[in-house]
C-alpha cells in the first residue's frame, strides 16, 4: 500500500456524487412536452446492459442493477483505472 500518500485522511471524509445513467435518448421537444403520468420513455440501453456510474459527473466504473429488499442497487462489475 506505499501508492497511498500519508495525508489522505485528509480528503476520506469529504462527501461526493454518486450518479448511475441508465440509458438515455433524444426526443424532440413536442414529444416532451406530449409527456404525462404513465407515459414511458426508452431508454437507448437494453435491458441487462452495464449501467454508468459516476463521482461527481466523472465515469469511474460500470455496474448492473440489483435490487437490494425494496430498493434498487449498484453491482459493481468493473472498474476504470484513472
Amino acid at each position: 500500500m506505499s501508492d497511498i500518500p500519508p495525508n489522505i485522511d485528509v480528503i476520506l471524509d469529504v462527501p461526493v456524487d454518486i450518479s448511475v445513467e441508465l440509458g438515455s435518448c433524444r426526443m424532440p421537444m413536442r414529444e416532451v412536452l406530449q409527456l404525462q403520468i404513465g407515459s414511458v420513455i426508452q431508454l437507448d440501453k437494453v435491458a441487462d446492459a452495464p449501467v454508468d456510474i459516476f463521482v461527481n459527473r466523472k465515469l469511474i466504473a460500470k455496474g448492473e442493477v440489483v435490487v437490494v429488499e425494496d430498493r434498487f442497487g449498484i453491482k459493481i462489475t468493473e472498474v476504470f483505472n484513472k
